[in-house]
């Protein structure tokens, strides 16, 4: 039996960690910036001596040239092989189908590592580990029942908290006191985290400034809002994005790597200037550069680092970490940097984005207080 959506998004947002990791290998770092995927899903890493180990990773449908999410992720699997001399392969779903098949497909290929992107992959995921113990698994956005796959990871980020410090820059901008905020498939957590963090940090931006920030999309207290359905349709995210620049939103946070894209499109399309979006996952600055002059800042899940050390824990023999939550105090999410908009927040602001950051961090600031309007 699986842990429930509900569960996976209270531990995110708690922000337990198991005391294994401590070790080195398990803290995220500073994530460098998203290159394109390779052009071929088979890698031989030049930075070191090869070695006979096979890490691979399957894709949930949005495929690797997302520009987030599973690139992101083919990143952190590129990264490991790279600096242990490993082979990867990728294989990309095109749909829910194939998630099992090519879980199936890398069994037979002898991958000796096996990353599955996605929360949707879960009870394939689990199915797999379950009927291949020798095989090392690590999932993103996904958790099981303690004890119950011994082999596989679970990586799960608390977005919430990184949201919270957008959700405060994006106040702070905003000209019109309205935000936007919607998702692609409500799967809990991996999606509603973001949307929990933005309306959080609007909040207590008004508690206090003693403004009234409207957020459109998402109420995190009901858990009722807006989704496309889907995370791989740009048009579905304009058309989105529209209704809410129509309600007077300046500020519009798209959770899905395609769909996201949707908000500056439809910005573009508006032929508004006195409107932004904020990137999710990595810097969407350098990963969706023909939007770069719309982006505030982005909500970095640094996915690459934590699948990156996932690898290399299997690859060195090193006792799975059941749950490893990425969080601001690990390093493992993070605010991005302003880029063009660096000037229009303020120091003062950028003082107070700091302190809020340390007050998640220390605990002495929770995202759930904040859910409800002062």
């Amino acid at each position: 039996m699986r842990i429930s959506r509900r569960a996976v998004a209270l531990i995110v947002s708690a922000g337990f960690i198991l005391a294994a990791c401590a070790s080195p290998a398990a803290s995220p770092a500073a994530s460098p910036t998203v290159a394109p995927p390779a052009a071929s899903p088979t890698v031989a890493p030049p930075s070191a001596s090869p070695v006979d180990y096979l890490a691979c990773m399957v894709s949930d449908v949005a495929g690797i040239d997302d520009h987030a999410f599973n690139e992101n992720a083919w990143k952190g699997v590129q990264d490991a092989a790279a600096k242990l001399g490993l082979q990867a392969k990728v294989l990309q779903s095109k749909a829910a189908t194939d998630y099992a098949k090519n879980l199936a497909q890398f069994v037979t290929d002898g991958c000796k590592t096996i990353i599955s992107v996605g929360f949707l992959l879960g009870d394939a995921t689990g199915a797999a580990a379950a009927a291949n113990p020798t095989i090392r698994y690590a999932i993103v956005d996904f958790a099981y029942k303690a004890g119950e796959h011994p082999n596989v990871e679970g990586l799960v980020y608390a977005t919430n908290e990184a949201a919270m410090l957008a959700g405060y820059a994006a106040a702070s901008w905003s000209k019109s006191h309205v935000l936007g905020t919607f998702g692609g498939i409500n799967i809990g957590g991996p999606v509603t985290d973001f949307m929990d963090g933005l309306v959080a940090g609007a909040h207590y931006y008004d508690k206090a400034k003693g403004t009234k920030t409207t957020v459109l999309g998402w109420d995190p207290v009901t858990k009722k809002g807006v989704f496309t359905g889907n995370f791989v349709s740009i048009e579905d995210g304009k058309t989105k994005s529209l209704a809410f620049l129509d309600e007077g939103a300046d500020v519009i946070l798209g959770v899905g790597g395609a769909i996201g894209q949707g908000a500056f499109t439809a910005i573009e399309e508006r032929g508004l200037t006195r409107a932004v979006g904020l990137g999710v996952d990595v810097d969407w600055y350098f990963s969706v550069p023909a939007h770069k002059s719309l982006i505030l800042t982005s909500i970095l899940k640094k996915i690459d680092v934590s699948v990156a050390a996932a690898v290399e824990r299997a690859f060195l023999g090193q006792t799975p970490i059941e749950l490893f939550v990425s969080n601001l105090k690990n390093g493992g999410v993070d605010l991005g940097v302003y880029h063009d908009y660096d000037a229009q927040i303020t120091a003062e602001t950028k003082t107070e984005i700091d302190a809020l950051k340390a007050a998640l961090i220390a605990g002495t600031v929770k995202v759930s207080d904040y859910f409800a309007a002062p």
